[in-house]
């Protein structure tokens, strides 16, 4: 094996790290890896990116290698069956942003945000030769999770103003979607109950788009909220003797209430 151990590696060893693992004599499980297989770890690798985010520093920049580690992977793969290597990304990558960036690179005026995203959109639509709001919506990656695949469908249709003037209406349309919920659980439909709880989370998107909130990273954050907090239900369980399976719901919720009531005491004291 040609590879020279140093003190720091750069892209260039990064990328002969990844040939190596590929190669003859390298790591039997790269070598089994498909660009299909390799699907859930780019996944799994950008969600422990999105993690790092709260917090920075190395911890960032190891989880910020593990996804590197998913493109160059896939970037060899491409090189291995002739279509593209990981130069083409770059190439592409390097193109896109100076086509994509005219007010940097060229003479468009553009000094807000707004004006900038409303060029990017623009000019993606253009390479892409989408004519239609409908064409912009299907054009949306179809691989997003649920809640922010919605959030940009909604986008593209309150751009040439279909949408509320004002949050009232959005949260009416919540309350509407709820008793639709309501009345399908009531009849007992299995397939209405599944369609009216789709219309009432599209619904809710649809709030947290008004606000500027991403409905993706607000879910995580509830997600973590609830471990948080049933966290504290098991502790104060154990430090009784007893065992959650022991515990009625009511005695589970009224300790769910007190995590709640000290969250916000620790809140007010910072």
């Amino acid at each position: 094996m040609d590879f020279e151990f140093k003190d720091k590696y750069d892209i260039n060893d990064f990328l002969k790290i990844t040939a190596i693992l590929r190669g003859e004599g390298g790591c039997p499980w790269d070598r089994e890896q498909t660009y299909e297989s390799l699907k859930r770890y780019v996944l799994e690798e950008a969600y422990e990116v999105i993690d790092a985010c709260d917090t920075g520093g190395m911890k960032l920049a190891d989880e910020l290698g593990d996804l590197l580690l998913q493109i160059t992977m896939l970037s060899q793969i491409g090189s291995e069956d002739g279509t593209f290597c990981f130069d083409d990304v770059c190439d592409l990558v390097s193109k896109k942003m100076i086509q994509r960036h005219p007010h940097v690179f060229g003479n468009v005026k553009a000094d807000t945000s707004e004006k900038v995203l409303d060029n990017w959109e623009k000019i993606k639509r253009n390479e892409r030769d989408i004519k239609t709001v409908s064409g912009a919506m299907q054009d949306v990656t179809k691989g997003l999770p649920a809640l922010l695949r919605a959030y940009k469908i909604q986008g593209k249709a309150a751009k040439v103003g279909f949408d509320w003037s004002e949050i009232k209406g959005q949260l009416d349309k919540v309350r509407e979607e709820t008793a639709e919920v309501e009345k399908a659980v009531e009849e007992g439909n299995p397939e209405e109950i599944e369609k009216e709880i789709g219309d009432l989370l599209f619904a809710v998107v649809n709030v947290a788009r008004f606000e500027k909130v991403n409905p993706e990273l607000a879910a995580e954050k509830a997600n973590k909220k609830f471990m948080r907090r049933f966290g504290y239900i098991e502790k104060k369980a154990t430090e009784s003797g007893r065992k959650l399976e022991e515990m009625s719901f009511e005695e589970m919720d009224r300790l769910w209430d007190m995590a709640k009531e000290e969250e916000r005491a620790g809140n007010e004291n910072r």
